[in-house]
C-alpha cells in the first residue's frame, strides 16, 4: 500500500519548487528591467488590479512629490496605463494619491467621472479622506451615491505617531464606514501593525485592506545584506503581527507594493518569502493583487512585476490563482467585471 510523505515533507517540495521557479525566471526578468513589456502580456487571463494609482499634474498638485524621486513628477493618466498593461486583460481600483486636502473633494468626484466612462479600465475606487474629520460623515454620504466608491484610505505612515488610528474620533469614522459597507485601507510602517489590528478589532463591522502586504521590506529577507543597507523591520516581528492581523476575519491581504521596496538588481526570489508568507497566512480567500502603478516604477514596469508574481504563484492551485488575481477583488470590492 502507497503512503503519503508526511506534511513537513509535502511543504518542504512545494518551497523547494516556489523557489527553484523563481530562480529560473531571474535572468528573463532582470533582462526586461528596462523594457516596457514583458512575457506577462497577451494573457487573456482577467486581473484585477485593486491598487491603481493615476494624477494629472495639471489638475493636482500632491505636495508629497516634492522629495519623491524624479520618476514620480511627471503626469500618470489613463493613456499611460493603458500602455503599461498593453496586452494584458486588466481592470482596475483607483486608489487616492494624497493629493492637496484642499482638492480631496475634486478628486473623488474627478475619478467618479472616470469610473463611469466606457474608454478606461478603471472601474472602481477608494477615495482618500480623514476618518477623525468633523465633516467626514457629510463627506463620505453623497460620494458613497455614486457606486463606484468602494473604500476610504489615509496613509499612516506619513507625519501621523503611531497610534493616531486608536484615538476616539478615528474609530468612530472607521466605524461609520462599516455602515455605509466601504472598506477602510491599512496603510502603516511595518512596525506599527498591530495598531492595525487593534483598529480591526475595534471596528469589527468594517472590512479593512492590508496595503503592500503590511509594507514588508524585501532586504529582511536577505541572507547577504549589504553592510550599508538596513532592512525597514525585524522579519520575526512583522511575521508576528501579520498573523494576528491574518486572524481578523475582516481584514484582508493586498499583495502589492513589495517589488518598489526591492534591492535594485531584484528577481523573484527576493520577492517570493514575504508573498509566499502573505498568501499561506491569510489563506486563498483573503488576498487580492495590487499593481501600485507607477510607484513600482521605481524597481520594476507593472508588467514585470505581474510576470514576477505569476512566476512566485505558478505552482499554486489554479483555482487559488485565480482568485488572487481577480476572483476575491471582485467579492470584497462587489465589482461588476
Amino acid at each position: 500500500m502507497k503512503q503519503n510523505p508526511p506534511a513537513h515533507l509535502k511543504s518542504s517540495r512545494r518551497n523547494l519548487l516556489r523557489k527553484s521557479a523563481a530562480i529560473a525566471l531571474a535572468p528573463a526578468l532582470l533582462s526586461l528591467t528596462n523594457r516596457t513589456t514583458s512575457a506577462a502580456e497577451n494573457d487573456p487571463a482577467l486581473i484585477i488590479d485593486t491598487h491603481q494609482h493615476m494624477w494629472d499634474l495639471s489638475k493636482f498638485k500632491l505636495p508629497w512629490l516634492e522629495n519623491a524621486p524624479p520618476i514620480y513628477r511627471q503626469s500618470y493618466r489613463t493613456e499611460e496605463y493603458l500602455q503599461a498593461t498593453k496586452g494584458l486583460n486588466v481592470k482596475a481600483v483607483y486608489m487616492e494619491v494624497d493629493v492637496d486636502a484642499k482638492q480631496r473633494q475634486a478628486e473623488a468626484e474627478y475619478v467618479i467621472d472616470l469610473c463611469r466612462s466606457k474608454k478606461n479600465p478603471t472601474i472602481a475606487a477608494v477615495i482618500g479622506g480623514r476618518p477623525d474629520s468633523p465633516d467626514f460623515e457629510n463627506y463620505i454620504k453623497p460620494l458613497k451615491e455614486s457606486g463606484v466608491i468602494k473604500g476610504v484610505r489615509q496613509v499612516l505612515h506619513g507625519d501621523l505617531p503611531a497610534g493616531s488610528c486608536l484615538k476616539e474620533d478615528f474609530v468612530k469614522g472607521v466605524r461609520f464606514l462599516g455602515q455605509q459597507n466601504l472598506s477602510f485601507d491599512l496603510c502603516m510602517r511595518p512596525k506599527e501593525l498591530s495598531d492595525g489590528q487593534k483598529l480591526a478589532e475595534l471596528c469589527p463591522d468594517t472590512k479593512f485592506v492590508l496595503d503592500h502586504c503590511g509594507n514588508g521590506d524585501p532586504k529582511a529577507f536577505m541572507k547577504d545584506l549589504p553592510n550599508s543597507t538596513e532592512p525597514a523591520h525585524d522579519p520575526n516581528a512583522w511575521k508576528r503581527d501579520m498573523e494576528s492581523l491574518a486572524k481578523r476575519p475582516n481584514v484582508i491581504c493586498k499583495i502589492s507594493g513589495i517589488v518598489a521596496s526591492a534591492p535594485e538588481k531584484w528577481t523573484p526570489d527576493h520577492l517570493a518569502p514575504i508573498v509566499n508568507f502573505c498568501l499561506d497566512t491569510f489563506g486563498p480567500d483573503k488576498v487580492v493583487f495590487g499593481g501600485d502603478w507607477p510607484v513600482c516604477l521605481k524597481r520594476a514596469n507593472l508588467a514585470d512585476w505581474i510576470a514576477a508574481l505569476k512566476q512566485i504563484t505558478s505552482t499554486r492551485p489554479a483555482a487559488e490563482q485565480t482568485k488572487l488575481w481577480s476572483g476575491n477583488a471582485i467579492k470584497h470590492y462587489t465589482l461588476n467585471a
